[in-house]
């Protein structure tokens, strides 16, 4: 069964590097805009995975995965951070938000799909 993946950036250039190189490795991928966007897909239907920016309009990353983490239906879903952000003190509020990862862009295909393949256990 193909992987499902939920992507959150308000960048569509970013979205849509992230879409090709994840759908080149055979992942189906679902975008979103915001965290409200990507709230209202992650209530819609479950993902493998979902890869989300930190600084978006609407709602930013962080408080996207604080909401991901209070639904039930949400657990064990891995969350990925992809952001310019490398600052210590935001990675620890993200993991303590519930994030599983960390990635900072520009990011290389390579490292995005290697990353996946690793939270994804396969």
């Amino acid at each position: 069964m193909t992987a499902s993946i939920l992507t959150v950036d308000d960048s569509p250039s970013l979205r849509m590097a992230i879409r090709i190189a994840l759908t080149g490795a055979g992942y189906d991928v679902t975008e979103a805009g915001d965290g409200v966007e990507g709230l209202s897909a992650a209530a819609a239907k479950r993902f493998d995975l979902i890869i989300t920016d930190l600084n978006m309009p609407n709602m930013d990353g962080l408080t996207m995965i604080r909401e991901l983490r209070k639904a039930p239906e949400q657990a064990g879903v891995p969350i990925i951070f992809l952001t310019t952000e490398s600052d210590d003190a935001m990675k620890q509020q993200a993991k303590a938000a519930g994030a599983t990862g960390w990635l900072v862009k520009p990011f290389v295909p390579e490292q995005l799909i290697k990353v996946s393949r690793k939270v994804l256990g396969r």
